[in-house]
């Protein structure tokens, strides 16, 4: 935990001398909350867990793309800084057990629901692997939306919106790990949250 800190406020450092960074929505990151949750982005680049990561006190534990550990230096940092592996290619219920656990130990669980980058910078489709970590835990998730502007002399303008805690009873899920419908169901839910955010910021 000691070195997660110290790399948070190394990066927070950083963070504001290479971005104009503009945070809103923060009243809705629980501030001491013993119950895991689900933290949910959009993705538009690499240093994405960072953006959405600097504000939340709880240690954020990031599913990330399993081609990123293929380096033994950056793997074996990111795994230190909580970290862990999903093939993107495959459904990975490993990843989805490892996501799990960390939520019902009490911990954050970051996610870039889309699955991958998106080139525009808008929104893209939600994939239902979320919604089966949220059925199988009943984690509320809290949406989050990082936006780019305009590059302002040195320094590119970045807003991040955190948006209302979703509640688990509100997707609908409770009990249907195996339930298509009700997993697409919950997945939409999710999706208008994030899209409706998303036009907001």
């Amino acid at each position: 935990m000691a070195f997660y800190e110290f790399a948070r406020a190394v990066v927070t450092v950083v963070l504001h001398i290479m971005y104009r960074v503009t945070f809103s929505g923060l009243e809705h990151i629980p501030s001491d909350s013993r119950r895991g949750f689900i933290l949910c982005s959009n993705h538009i680049s690499l240093v994405d867990p960072i953006f959405v990561g600097v504000k939340v006190k709880p240690r954020i534990y990031f599913m990330a793309k399993e081609e990123l550990f293929h380096n033994r230096f950056f793997g074996a940092l990111i795994r230190k800084l909580g970290a862990f592996p999903v093939d993107r290619n495959s459904g990975d219920m490993g990843a989805i057990h490892h996501a799990v656990n960390i939520v019902n130990d009490g911990c954050v669980l970051g996610i870039f629901p889309e699955g991958t980058r998106s080139r525009t910078g808008k929104m893209g489709r939600i994939m239902p692997g979320i919604t089966l970590v949220a059925a199988q835990t009943g984690a509320d998730i809290l949406p989050c939306i990082i936006k780019k502007g305009k590059r302002r002399f040195l320094r590119k303008e970045i807003t991040i919106s955190y948006g209302e805690m979703i509640p688990f009873e509100t997707l609908q899920i409770k009990g249907a790990e195996k339930k298509i419908s009700a997993l697409r169901y919950g997945t939409k839910i999710i999706s208008d949250r994030m899209t409706a955010l998303w036009e907001k910021v």
